[in-house]
């Protein structure tokens, strides 16, 4: 999806596993002055950003079986300057980590909208003024997290995890098929 004027917008790779979020996102964005480009896996992703170079990247850090992760990493293999935001209904405290020091300037939650997603592509620094939550995580939260934790060390791989986590396979498997538990 690209937007067809003569002037220049900037550029940006949207890439999510879920096509009609693409499009009505890409479409949101459009109207905001970016041109887009779509894609729904980490070939197609590295296959756009070779041909078009964006200037930003909004990656979901969940693409079918495979991880936004990689596409943060390969871009910056790739020796792109990209901007990228991590956007993911599965947000954790171990991916959020690995999503900055993986080369993300930020990591935003679902749902966003494209206002706070082009807000958080233009942010340089970090927001002192963001408080402290006033609870500790629940017993609940912190079994996910720690479970997220535990299979990002294992490069995503399910039994390698369970065998980690001395837990069944399908146990685990049940336990993160679940939308994380809230704070």
């Amino acid at each position: 999806m690209t937007s067809n004027t003569d002037t220049v917008h900037p550029t940006l790779l949207l890439v999510d596993d879920d096509l009609t979020f693409c499009r009505v996102l890409g479409r949101a964005l459009e109207k905001r002055g970016f041109e887009t480009y779509i894609a729904t896996d980490l070939h197609g992703a590295l296959e756009l950003a070779g041909d078009h170079n964006p200037e930003y990247a909004v990656i979901d850090l969940r693409l079918g079986n495979e991880s936004g992760l990689e596409v943060v990493k390969q871009l910056k293999a790739m020796g792109s300057n990209v901007r990228m935001v991590i956007l993911t209904g599965y947000a954790s405290i171990a991916t959020a980590v690995e999503a900055i020091k993986l080369g993300a300037t930020h990591y935003l939650t679902k749902p966003a909208s494209a206002d706070e997603i082009i807000c958080a592509l233009g942010r340089d620094s970090g927001d002192t003024g963001v408080t402290p939550a006033e609870n500790p995580l629940s017993i609940k939260r912190l079994e996910w997290e720690y479970l997220q934790k535990v299979l990002l060390e294992n490069n995503g791989n399910i039994s390698a995890t369970a065998r980690a986590l001395g837990m069944h396979r399908r146990t685990l498997q049940r336990k993160l098929a679940k939308k994380p538990v809230r704070s």
